[in-house]
């Protein structure tokens, strides 16, 4: 589905990502897990054309998006939903998830049916702020935007990442809801070893830029856990 080969990638002068490479199984979640600061949201964004910089390939089935711009990305079939969610707090709820729709091939503005079914909240107060939302409300209402864009890879940056414990669950039962549900393949920077294991179908671990280990759940053991996750 989505395939990362031999990418380096840079900010300003500064060498971020080394010969990178990672494949996303078609319709599956792909976790990629590391320590702080190893260049895990630098791989989001180099997928979506984020960093300054970046040489190798980045593939989409048999498209090649290296040069694309990020828009051109968007509408190829990539939905991106960063750290510390985005959204536009003055904009209703209903106004947010629209404007994931100017990235959809098809021209469609409407809100997809698919997230009513998995946000009952933000079906029910389409017309409130975004910005008076709880931190858990607004991380749904940034995959229901990224939804709108009628993707075909979904990148969740630590989505889980300061949302009330009461909430975490309900995200996490979304993201497993979008692949499983409606085939949606994922790409999940995770802190929770637990849930990695239990949603992905495939792991990178990365280290200072590149793949230090890649493999199905069942390798995620502890020890691999304690040797290269572990502060």
């Amino acid at each position: 589905m989505l395939k990362l080969s031999g990418v380096d990638s840079y900010y300003d002068r500064s060498h971020v990502l080394h010969d990178f490479s990672m494949d996303v199984p078609e319709r599956g979640i792909l976790a990629v897990l590391g320590r702080n600061g190893v260049g895990k949201t630098t791989v989001m964004k180099t997928i979506m054309g984020l960093t300054d910089r970046a040489t190798g390939t980045i593939a989409l089935g048999d498209v090649d998006l290296s040069t694309a711009g990020t828009h051109e990305r968007a509408r190829a079939g990539i939905g991106y939903v960063p750290q510390g969610r985005e959204i536009f707090p003055d904009f209703t709820i209903r106004q947010n998830i629209l404007m994931g729709c100017f990235a959809r091939p098809d021209g469609v503005r409407r809100i997809p049916d698919l997230v009513p079914d998995l946000f009952p909240y933000l079906r029910d107060n389409l017309d409130r702020p975004g910005g008076v939302l709880s931190g858990g409300q607004q991380q749904q209402l940034a995959i229901a935007r990224a939804l709108a864009t009628d993707p075909k890879v979904l990148l969740l940056d630590e989505p889980c990442e300061g949302i009330q414990p009461s909430i975490v669950e309900e995200i996490e039962e979304v993201i497993l809801a979008i692949n499983e549900k409606h085939g949606i393949a994922v790409v999940l920077v995770e802190q929770n070893i637990d849930f990695a294991r239990r949603a992905c179908d495939r792991f990178v671990i990365v280290e200072k830029g590149h793949v230090a280990v890649e493999g199905p759940p069942a390798d995620l053991t502890e020890e691999l856990v304690h040797a290269h996750l572990s502060v």
